[in-house]
């Protein structure tokens, strides 16, 4: 296949990846080739965590960080060095082939970064993350609301969007200035006040056992070398959903039933109707004061 000028050589791309669906390595390559143009823009210049899955779903994945030294010279990578010592180097995406050569490696899930490759350590987005307790997507919206209007108080502009699995991601653009411990402190403090409004539905509670059947808002991932799963990526879940961007008045207005509402089979129906509802986000970036945290 020849995608931005490259030559990816394809490999079984009859092999079944989503079993009930029968939808297959090929149909994954297709789709991010497709998207690539929507999808590039908003994982740039990041680092990136690959889920992989060769055989498919119905077998075990595993996550890799570490790129490995047969991807082609024209991939790009970062070189992050690592506390203990050393480095490790970690792909990049940067253009629509990255994406399809990825899915070619059974990549069906790319997870970035908070930070780009320029400025590891001082992040340009902030992140929560919205898990349920039990299956009520209803108190999902309800939180993600809850959570919109405290951050607007700062004048940050809030983007939503559905995991593709249970809950939905509230991601904030930054302007770089504070590092990832100051984030994650200012957004722990947003997080824990939602919470203390409402305590019979939210929580910051980590452990499991005392969250009961409320709506656990997790801030955890704003941290260095965290990653989230990236806008647009496939889950690795029968039926293929995909993590898709919304506007707000789908949150308001109960248009959005489910977080694997749309799917690598009916986005583009989406997109062929609404443009990118995280196309210009980068504009609406705030840098968090000092004095906020």
């Amino acid at each position: 296949m020849k995608v931005d000028s490259y030559e990816i050589e394809l490999s079984n791309r009859d092999k079944v990846f989503f079993p009930a669906q029968n939808i297959t390595k090929g149909d994954l390559v297709d789709y991010y080739k497709r998207i690539g143009d929507i999808m590039i823009p908003l994982i740039s210049a990041r680092p990136l965590t690959m889920h992989r899955f060769p055989d498919g779903i119905a077998k075990s994945g595993f996550y890799q960080q570490k790129m490995p030294g047969y991807f082609p010279d024209w991939f790009d990578r970062v070189e992050i060095e690592k506390k203990e010592g050393g480095s490790v180097t970690r792909p990049v995406c940067t253009r629509t082939a990255d994406l399809v050569y990825l899915a070619n490696q059974g990549c069906i899930t790319p997870h970035i970064w908070l930070s780009r490759k320029d400025n590891l350590n001082n992040p340009d987005r902030m992140i929560f993350d919205l898990d349920p307790g039990a299956e009520d997507f209803k108190l999902v919206c309800r939180g993600a609301l809850a959570l919109r209007e405290a951050l607007q108080t700062f004048d940050l502009v809030p983007f939503v969007m559905t995991t593709g699995s249970r809950g939905l991601h509230i991601v904030v653009p930054l302007k770089r200035g504070p590092d990832f411990d100051a984030v994650r402190k200012f957004a722990r403090q947003k997080a824990d006040q939602v919470a203390g409004d409402n305590p019979g539905e939210f929580t910051t509670e980590q452990r499991k056992e005392k969250r009961e059947e409320r709506l656990y808002i997790d801030t955890s991932r704003n941290a260095y070398g965290q990653t989230a799963v990236a806008p647009y990526a496939v889950r690795a879940l029968e039926g293929a959903p995909a993590a898709t961007p919304l506007e707000w008045e789908e949150i308001e207005q109960g248009k959005i039933d489910s977080a694997q509402k749309y799917s690598l089979n009916n986005i583009f129906r989406r997109l062929a109707r609404k443009k990118d509802p995280w196309k210009d986000m980068d504009s609406k970036a705030v840098m968090i004061r000092e004095e906020w945290i």
